[in-house]
């Protein structure tokens, strides 16, 4: 059998040409020695055998032949079935070459169609990035100071504030007066819009509710802690404006102000988009920065929702709990299992 080797197609088009085949082949020869030989034999046989046993009569002619010449047959039969094997078996690797070679370019049209999809996804995520650290830096780095807080607005007291100084006492100096104690309660309006986020660069409302929320310490913790979740979040997809989770009466949220847990606050886990929690959960078992996120934010959801419970109406609360940090709230509060 001729040592023909073939050459696989790296790229799509035509196959590469094949080695001609030899024209006499290794099993042919040796059909074509045995033949000889075989007749060499036969007619040593009829030279050197007494005259009585040579052929008589037409019957011993035909049995004569066919001893003679019924091996050859076979031995050619034998060789051109050989052949016949060699030639299927060189088809057989043709054919696993050229499969593998429109496997290949399947693939490779497979790779070439997804790339500029998954390039599309990164650089939206990467401009959804961008756009949240200029947001940051814009509500950061300024301060407006054009538009005042209405009075009407009630405020939120979370801010750590001073014991009044009795009236037959003197007065402390400013020195000493702790910054916190310096600083404006955020109002309650305030404080729920910051915790849904600007809705879009044009959201002047937003943004300066956002500054004020950031001005205060404990705020800014539940402010810092959501928007790191809810960044982790849009990774995979998950965004607080596509849940639409079942609304819970004020009075559950009162309770979990309060300190209930369990069945008792149940209604609170209203998000029922299987996906979303079946990819929070995943990661919240397998990446621990996303998992030490989330224990965070709660724990900064729950004492900062506790301040605030104290001096909203029911209706102030039906709004936070429309808000997007509410909503990450009662995802990661439905994921770990708080509501059960």
């Amino acid at each position: 059998m001729p040592d023909t080797k073939l050459e696989r197609p790296t790229a799509p088009g035509p196959y590469t040409r094949q080695p001609e085949r030899a024209r006499v082949s290794s099993s042919e020869v040796t059909a074509i020695a045995l033949s000889l030989l075989w007749l060499v034999a036969v007619s040593a046989f009829f030279l050197l055998a007494d005259v009585s046993t040579r052929v008589q009569g037409a019957t011993n002619g035909v049995m004569t032949f066919l001893a003679v010449f019924l091996p050859i047959a076979l031995i050619w039969v034998a060789a051109t079935t050989a052949r016949t094997v060699r030639e299927l078996r060189g088809e057989a690797g043709r054919l696993h070459a050229a499969v593998e070679a429109m496997r290949a370019a399947y693939l490779q049209q497979q790779t070439h169609s997804m790339k500029p999809s998954v390039e599309k996804k990164l650089d939206e995520i990467a401009a959804a990035q961008r756009q949240t650290e200029s947001a940051i830096a814009t509500f950061t780095s300024r301060r407006d100071v054009g538009t005042p807080v209405q009075s009407a607005d009630r405020k939120m007291a979370v801010a750590v504030q001073t014991p009044p100084t009795p009236p037959d006492e003197e007065p402390g100096l400013a020195l000493g007066t702790p910054s916190d104690a310096l600083m404006v309660p955020i109002s309650i309006s305030d404080f729920i819009r910051a915790l849904n986020f600007p809705e879009g660069a044009d959201d002047k409302d937003g943004f300066r509710a956002l500054r004020a929320a950031l001005e205060d310490r404990m705020v800014a913790k539940l402010i810092r802690a959501a928007q790191d979740v809810l960044t982790l979040l849009s990774q995979d997809g998950i965004y607080m404006d596509d849940l639409k989770p079942d609304r819970a009466r004020p009075e559950i949220w009162r309770k979990f102000a309060q300190g209930e847990r369990g069945r008792a606050i149940a209604g609170l886990g209203g998000v029922r988009d299987r996906s979303s929690l079946a990819l929070t959960a995943g990661r919240m078992r397998s990446d621990p920065v996303f998992r030490d996120a989330a224990h965070h934010f709660l724990r900064q959801f729950d004492k900062t929702f506790s301040e605030f419970e104290r001096n909203a109406s029911d209706q102030e609360v039906a709004e936070l709990a429309e808000t997007r940090t509410a909503r990450a709230f009662m995802l990661f509060g439905r994921v770990t299992g708080t509501f059960d």
